[in-house]
């Protein structure tokens, strides 16, 4: 057998959405922040990326983290998250796979019942706390960076649909959320289809219309997912909710960073404050818990610092190689699976 690089990964999915992590092959890339190190990946080392995304060795529907040395003093180490179209700051879902691979390989020691360390992410230092029992890491809580209210009932014109009322909100990227009842949802595993592709075409149209920029990172722009929310049940009460990742698919779990996201729209709007819970579940019926730990200022702007709680198991470990012969050594993608239009970016 003949590889030209061999990559190790362990299978990892948090409430259903796939969060596989690297642990060997791949060398971290240059950078004197996280945020550096994301964009040295994108920019020099993106073919890891798309070696285990797209066919044959990976999926639309998965997203690879790649554990590096933390540069932030204190940071038990720190993470750099893949997903199908972009690199984004910071991913629930994705955080909470990394913390457990780092527990349950012994990378940070495990300590019973909790287990508390920092994570150094292109986001931000990320404080979690996990629950350890019998050797195994049961449930992770981390705090998350500050998320916040961008865009209260903007109008949207989406092309074959007409004019549809939409939030935006950074919860770790930007998300556009809309009602779900208000356009014929109930957020059902048998109606998962419309969803997505509706979204896509809502994505899409907000990414032209709503030119949004996180104030601290210029790099950090546009709406990365849509949201169809179903309507607040209050705090501690059960909410549904889908994210429509693209290239218009439903994310199998509520998404971390889509329930923070959430939390600030309802904390703009009067409906959560600190202290105040939100169980989001998911359209496969699993469940995040996010709560409001505190309120902020960001130049004039209310923040909210979230607090998201979720679980994940492994589902196996896989050593990739690339046959120097391969025609396909980068992947490749069909519209069956990644969009009328399937591309790597946004």
């Amino acid at each position: 057998m003949r590889s030209r690089l061999s990559i190790t990964v362990v299978g990892r999915h948090a409430e259903g959405e796939i969060g596989d992590v690297i642990i060997g092959g791949v060398l971290p890339p240059e950078g004197a922040t996280m945020m550096e190190r994301m964009i040295a990946m994108e920019r020099d080392h993106d073919h890891i990326r798309q070696l285990l995304i797209c066919e044959p060795r990976g999926l639309v529907g998965r997203h690879v983290n790649l554990i590096v040395p933390p540069i932030t003093p204190g940071c038990a180490a720190g993470a750099i998250i893949m997903e199908p179209t972009e690199y984004v700051p910071m991913s629930g879902s994705n955080t909470i796979c990394v913390a457990t691979i780092l527990l349950e390989t012994g990378m940070v020691p495990m300590k019973e019942p909790i287990t508390r360390f920092k994570l150094d992410m292109p986001g931000g230092v990320i404080e979690v706390a996990a629950e350890c029992r019998d050797g195994k890491c049961r449930s992770i809580t981390f705090r998350n960076a500050p998320a916040l209210a961008a865009v209260r009932d903007g109008g949207l014109e989406v092309e074959g649909h007409g004019a549809i009322s939409l939030d935006i909100a950074y919860g770790g990227m930007f998300f556009g959320i809309v009602d779900a009842q208000a356009l014929g949802f109930q957020i059902r595993p048998d109606e998962a289809r419309n969803p997505a592709i509706l979204g896509e075409k809502i994505r899409k149209a907000a990414r032209q219309q709503f030119d949004m920029a996180h104030p601290n990172f210029p790099n950090v722009r546009g709406g990365s997912i849509v949201q169809f929310a179903m309507p607040f049940q209050g705090s501690g009460a059960v909410t549904r909710n889908t994210c429509i990742v693209a290239l218009g698919r439903s994310d199998r779990s509520p998404t971390g960073m889509g329930t923070s996201a959430r939390m600030a729209v309802l904390q703009a709007r009067g409906l959560m404050g600190a202290g105040e819970v939100l169980i989001h579940e998911s359209i496969i019926g699993s469940r995040f818990t996010g709560k409001i730990l505190e309120l902020g200022d960001r130049g004039g702007v209310t923040t909210i610092t979230p607090q998201i709680t979720g679980r994940a198991w492994i589902t196996g470990q896989h050593s990739y190689f690339v046959d120097p012969e391969d025609p396909w050594q980068s992947g490749y993608m069909l519209s069956d699976t990644w969009g009328v239009t399937p591309t790597l970016t946004q």
